[in-house]
């Protein structure tokens, strides 16, 4: 199995994570293990690092690449369920989560996760459990796949594409990654494409396979879960792709920083919330140029971090 994996913002990312000697740290998005191998070699043999991963072709790559580090250890199941994936484990020094979807899925046809290569409509990181993409697709009221492309792409010819995959699913049930991309085309009139922002099935397939894998919902309950696994100056990094994802890291960051919740125009807080975190590098990291021109997928990719309070 090949499996190239380039860390985004790894640098960055080690900078606002310090892993130390026999530090425990844990990787919730393993994927190809860039970033876990970077961690392993500074916390050494007295550290620990769990890395877990949903996806089970990437959890068995990257547990091939690391298993040589006697601190690493492997875990399958979903980031959003840490509390129970970890339970028993010390409190951590560090968290990462690097979301979206890897390098490996996108270029790996069969997984469906593409509209450059026609293959089985997939999408799922974890293979074993849940719905495919097409059975989504042929499945879902029309209503429910409108909302999906504007809650999850800003895909403003949203109601047109549900329309037109409701009228294709009823003479032939799609399949193939072909079949979506053929339904975008139709939907979009070429007159008001714009080459700015490539292929138009791209908003559409990102829309399928966050509701498909259930991706935005549980994030931020899971943000502050993971920070309760944190000891007190323990450290959360998150790694995102899209705006819709980098939304909801920066309201819980900033949810966790100033958890108050009395009237804003209240002279003294009576709340009694006090602060969780602190936010880290006042705010968005960005990939540098020199990075985006070695790695064009990191072009959108935003690093936040947060402190845990105690």
């Amino acid at each position: 199995m090949s499996f190239h994996h380039t860390p985004v913002l790894l640098a960055e990312t080690l900078d606002m994570l310090r892993p130390q000697p026999g530090g425990v740290f844990a990787d919730g998005t393993l994927g190809g293990g860039g970033h876990s191998e970077a961690v392993l070699e500074r916390i050494g043999n007295t550290g620990r690092l769990y890395g877990i991963d949903r996806d089970q072709d990437a959890l068995a790559a990257a547990t091939a690449r690391l298993e040589s580090y006697p601190g690493f250890h492997a875990i399958h199941g979903n980031f959003h369920d840490a509390i129970a994936l970890l339970d028993g484990v010390p409190p951590l020094d560090g968290a990462l989560l690097d979301l979206g979807v890897s390098s490996y899925q996108l270029d790996t046809p069969e997984r469906g996760f593409s509209y450059h290569e026609d293959a089985p409509l997939d999408m799922r990181m974890d293979q074993s459990t849940g719905l495919t993409a097409a059975d989504w697709l042929n499945t879902m009221p029309q209503q429910d796949i409108r909302q999906a492309l504007y809650d999850y792409a800003d895909e403003r010819w949203g109601a047109r594409i549900a329309q037109i995959i409701v009228e294709m699913r009823a003479q032939q049930p799609f399949k193939v990654t072909g079949d979506l991309a053929r339904a975008v085309d139709k939907a979009i009139p070429r007159a008001v494409r714009s080459k700015d922002t490539g292929h138009p099935a791209r908003r559409t397939f990102q829309a399928v396979r966050i509701a498909v894998n259930d991706e935005i919902a549980p994030l931020r309950q899971a943000l502050f879960d993971w920070l309760t696994l944190l000891k007190p100056g323990g450290r959360l990094c998150v790694i995102t792709f899209h705006s819709i994802e980098d939304r909801v890291v920066k309201q819980a960051f900033r949810a966790m920083q100033h958890p108050c919740i009395c009237p804003p125009k209240a002279p003294i807080c009576t709340c009694g919330k006090t602060q969780l975190a602190k936010v880290l590098a006042g705010g968005a990291v960005k990939p540098s140029q020199s990075e985006t021109d070695q790695n064009p997928r990191a072009r959108s990719a935003v690093l936040r971090g947060v402190e845990k309070a105690g």
